[in-house]
Formats: C-alpha cells, structure tokens, sequence
C-alpha cells in the first residue's frame, strides 16, 4: 500500500514574470507567483481572479440552442402547458432539478420533474419512464446533467408528442448529431468560450436567457422577476459537488454563491446544514460542501430514491425540511457503513493479488457489493494504490459499476476504445460509469490491461504532490495568510497553495486527538506551530530535521488567531 513516503514533490518553476505581475496588480510576489502556477499570468486576469463579480458571467446565448431552447420554452410558459424537468440523482443533478422546478413555479408555470432510480433505472433517459411522463400530460422534457447520449429515447418522446431540450455537460458521444435543441457547453460549434460548466451551471444560464427573453417581451410587466441571485446557493453545491474546475464562470459562481448560501433563506438548506454540523451564521466554505452537504445530498440517491433530496431543496416547510434532512444524514450514515465494508473488502483481494506492482489496473467485482457507493470505493482504492480502478457489482448476466482514473490516463478515452466489449459507458477522464456482460469481463481486464500498459509510463504510478514555491518561515505572516485567503473556493484547478519549508529543527511534538501530529518547528530563530492531520504515526520527532509539505491557515484559540502551518506530506531531512 502507498504511504506518505512515497510520493514525489514536484515544486513550480519560479517564474521570471512573478515580480512584473506583483507590480502592477499590487500584490506580493508570493502571490502571483501562486497565480502564475494556476495559469492567471495577464494583468485582466489578475484581477478578475482575485475580484471575481457576477457582471463578469459571459452571456448565456454564446451557448449553441439556447436561443432555440428559450424560445420553446418561452411559449411553453405563456401558453401555461406543462414542463417537466428531467435530471440525474448525484448532488450536481438534484440542485439543478431544484433550481428549474422553483424558477418554473415562480413563474407560474406547471412543472414537475423525474429522477431515474440509480438501481432499478441507472443513469440518464430511458424508455419506460419517458412513456410515464407522456401520460402525465407534459408536452415539454428539459434534461439536466444528462441526455447527451439517448438519442432513441428523444426520438420516442417526440413520437409520443412530447418537445425535448437537453441541457448536458457531459463528453458528446463519437459521431454526435442533435434531434433536439442540446445545450452542451463541449460542442465544437458552440460560442461559449468556457467549456467546464456543471450541470446546475448550466441550468442556471438557461434561467439567466430565459428571463432575459420574458423581460424583452415584457412578461414583467404585471409579475415580479425572479430574482436568480437566490439560486447561487444551489449553485455552488451542484458545482463544487461535481468537482469541475474552481475556474473562471464556475469561479465566479461558486464565491458568489458561497456568500448567499451562509444566509441562505431555504428551509432545506438550513436543516441540512444543521445535520451536518455546520453552525448558524459560520461561514460556508467549499470543502463544507464537498464534505459535508454533498454526501448527504448524494446518500439519498445512492440507497434509494432521490425525489426526496429536490423536496428538500424546494420545499418553504421547515418542519418537512427537518425531517428530510434527518433522514438523510441516517443514509449518509449507513452509506459510510456500507462504503467501509467494501473498501475492506477491497483491499483484501488487492493485496492477495500476484504481481500487483507490475499491473497497471484495478478491475474488482462481486454481487454483494451495492452499486450505489462503488463510485466512491473507486476513488478510495485509486488514492491508495494509485492505478485506473474500477469497481463493479454482478447482476445477473451484467457487470455494472463506477470506474476512478489517475492523473494523465484518459478514463473516458479508454473506455471509448474498448467500446465494443461495453453495453454502457460515460463520464470524464478521471471518473465513469460503466455495464458490461459478465461473460466479457476476463476479456475486458486483459485488454484494459494492455491499454494501461501502454499508456501509462512506470513512473506515473506514482503519485506527486504539486508544490507552489519553496520559502522560509521568515516568508511568513500576516500578509501572507490575507493574500492567500484571496484564493478560495479551492478546488479542482484552485487547489489550496501548497509550501515546501525546510530542513527545519523540530523543537517539539506530540499526538492529539486520534491520530494528529502537532510540532513546533523552528528556522533561524522563527518558530510556527503545524498539526498534521492523520500523521500521528510520524511521532516522536522532537529534535529531529524535517522537510515538510504544508498549507498556511488560521488558527484561532481562546479568541486569538495566529497562523498555523498544516502539514501535508513530511520527511526527514
């Protein structure tokens, strides 16, 4: 198993435009030397990164069939005719669901909305629930976060007499050809120069466009507009539960709607946040979504049925809040059990493997194993054995589960190449889903196998920690931690700046909580307390040299905050 000692530090190139760009933003050259390595090298750049403002959300028409999908749409709403939504049941698709189905309401216009059951339907449009809704008096579908590969299933709901509009963020299938208005930001002809939206990303500029539309044709005259700040909240959980890139529209959307959701005035999200541990008036953060909100809107549809997460998110009873949301942290629990179980189990078989260090992949399967948290057991395995996994459950004649790639193997791209032995596929480069027949499963490992071989190189089995800049403790203060807390939300492509210190003379340490290191380390008679989550197996280190990987936080005590360095990878000097 991979520990700690043995990944790679891999430190930036110092840049030579780092004091140019201090300059003339005003700025330390730590800092844009954090800002170069995020590729935010130009003075507009700069300064719209650290200054991001709704203002700057580039118009939503530049995406192909916006303007054909809000025309329907449009007529839809003053003819009053029926809309029904149609969405995935991960946290992305759920709050894009909730968004719509409120916007819709708000203009009272009839809509209600359909989520696949992860178990018994799987993912995106399928036929026996597009013939449900057909008998549910809707003329128009309007897909979220799914859609881009059912072009049978459209087909059918056109022959039913029903209008579709795909809204998908997803990888467009080879040989793509719309039947319908499909608004996806990855299609080669369209405008839209950010191609990284969510799925609720784009629900939400679908509402910007078709507001925008009402308002010119005057709608508002005798009605309120739907004031779509209030959607922010929803919008950064979808989007930072969906781990696109903190970049750019999806940057400006998640800090803004950080702000909105800490005062947020939806009954869900209050219960929520109360089951979560998350206490009145704290201020959200990104990793608070990510770790605590998401799960439990994801626990839902990974057990069960996830209609009861976008009653949540819309529903104006706090009570009915309240009761939703307890129910779902009671399946977040049981999910972690499950979830623990099959990691175990997991692992088991991994290290009775033979020759494991010279593969290249991880294919896993067994019937007791529960579809819905394979997804997240694939991430685990890959963060500790660091090779393409997939993790699949047997039903029946079918292998069907969740796949978690590495830095440089293309998921999506294999998976496309080994097309012809798969009954299903989608997703990312780093994450997919996936259904075979069980008889093709020992073809599909070898030739997995083979694709990884060959594309992946022995030293990228190996994983490296990105390293912003090595600096001295004397580098450190109060300026330094306020220009890094112009960075979040951290994510994907923003990830929190890592530091590389040393060799540093460790003065003291000691364990505390469970499992957690905490040091004062000291160089050139400057000292700064570290805590080492996790690293408790590193101790006694008291004066020992260390080298150490950290990020530069707050901590706040009996009311007084000092700076406080977290240890993210440790070495001896």
């Amino acid at each position: 198993m991979l520990n700690s000692r043995d990944k790679i530090w891999q430190i930036k190139d110092d840049s030579p435009s780092a004091s140019w760009l201090a300059g003339k933003v005003g700025i330390s050259k730590i800092l844009a030397s954090l800002l170069i390595n995020r590729n935010i090298s130009s003075l507009d750049s700069a300064k719209s990164f650290l200054s991001p403002r709704l203002g700057a959300l580039r118009d939503p028409f530049l995406l192909k069939d916006m303007d054909r999908a809000v025309e329907l749409i449009a007529d839809f709403i003053l003819k009053k005719k029926r809309i029904t939504i149609y969405g995935d049941y991960d946290a992305d698709g759920l709050t894009a669901i909730s968004l719509l189905v409120d916007f819709f309401s708000r203009l009272d216009t009839p809509v209600s909305f359909y989520i696949p059951h992860r178990l018994k339907e799987g993912y995106s449009l399928n036929e026996r629930a597009i013939r449900e809704i057909a008998r549910g008096n809707t003329g128009l579908i309007i897909t979220v976060d799914c859609g881009i590969k059912s072009q049978s299933e459209i087909s059918l709901a056109k022959k039913l007499g029903m209008e579709v509009i795909v809204t998908d963020h997803h990888q467009l299938p080879a040989g793509f050809v719309p039947i319908c208005p499909t608004i996806n930001p990855l299609r080669p002809d369209s405008s839209f120069p950010f191609r990284e939206l969510s799925g609720v990303g784009l629900a939400f500029y679908l509402a910007i466009a078709i507001r925008s539309n009402l308002r010119e044709g005057g709608f508002f005259k005798s009605k309120a507009e739907p004031d779509l700040r209030s959607y922010l909240d929803l919008v950064a959980i979808g989007t930072v539960a969906d781990i696109v890139p903190l970049i750019e529209e999806n940057r400006i959307l998640v800090k803004s709607g950080l702000s909105v959701l800490i005062n947020s005035q939806r009954p869900g999200i209050k219960a929520l946040s109360r089951v979560s541990g998350i206490k009145k008036d704290q201020m959200i953060t990104a990793d608070d979504i990510a770790f605590k909100l998401a799960p439990r809107l994801n626990a839902m549809g990974r057990l069960e049925s996830a209609t009861g997460a976008v009653h949540l998110l819309t529903t104006d009873n706090e009570k009915e809040a309240s009761l939703i949301a307890t129910q779902m942290d009671s399946l977040n629990s049981q999910r972690q059990v499950i979830e623990n179980r099959i990691v175990s189990e997991s692992r088991e078989r991994i290290e009775s493997m033979e020759g494991l260090e010279g593969r290249r992949t991880i294919v896993l399967f067994d019937p007791g194993w529960h579809r819905g948290v394979v997804g997240i057991v694939a991430s685990k395995i890959v963060e500790e054995y660091y090779r393409p996994t997939l993790i699949l459950t047997v039903e029946g004649d079918l292998l069907r589960g969740s796949g978690r790639s590495i830095d440089g193997f293309d998921l999506y791209q294999a998976l496309s190449d080994l097309g012809d032995l798969l009954k299903q596929f989608g997703g990312h480069d780093h994450a997919a889903g996936i259904s075979l027949e069980s008889k093709k499963a020992g073809a599909f490992c070898e030739r997995f196998e083979d694709l990884a071989m060959k594309r992946i190189d022995p030293e990228d089995m190996t994983p490296k920690i990105e390293v912003d800049a090595k600096i001295g403790l004397e580098s450190i203060n109060p300026r330094t931690l306020k220009e890094i807390e112009m960075l979040p939300p951290f994510g994907n492509k923003n990830p929190e700046p890592i530091f590389w210190a040393g060799p540093l003379k460790v003065v003291s340490s000691r364990v505390v909580g469970k499992d957690h290191l905490k040091l004062k380390v000291k160089e050139k008679g400057i000292t700064f307390d570290c805590i080492g989550f996790g690293k408790g197996a590193f101790y006694p280190l008291e004066g020992k040299s260390v080298d150490i990987l950290f990020h530069i936080g707050a901590n706040t005590w009996q009311g007084i905050e000092s700076i406080q360095l977290v240890i993210v990878d440790l070495r001896l000097s």
